[in-house]
C-alpha cells in the first residue's frame, strides 16, 4: 500500500509541476514587459564565481 501511495504522490507532483510551467508560460504571455520566460536552466549559471564543476559549460561566461 505504501508503494501506490508513493506513485500517486509521485504523479501529483509531475502534473503540478506541469501546472506551475503552463502557468508561467500564460503569465510571460500576459506580461511581456518582464521578457522572455527562461526555461533553459542557465538562469544561475556562474552564482558561484564558475567553480562548480563545469556546468555552464555551454554558456558564453
Amino acid at each position: 500500500m505504501t508503494y501506490l501511495i508513493t506513485i500517486a504522490i509521485m504523479i501529483a507532483l509531475v502534473f503540478a509541476w506541469v501546472g506551475v510551467q503552463t502557468a508561467a508560460r500564460r503569465y510571460a504571455e500576459r506580461h511581456p514587459e518582464f521578457g522572455p520566460l527562461r526555461e533553459d536552466g542557465k538562469e544561475g549559471c556562474g552564482g558561484c564565481g564558475n567553480h562548480c564543476a563545469g556546468h555552464c559549460e555551454s554558456s558564453s561566461h
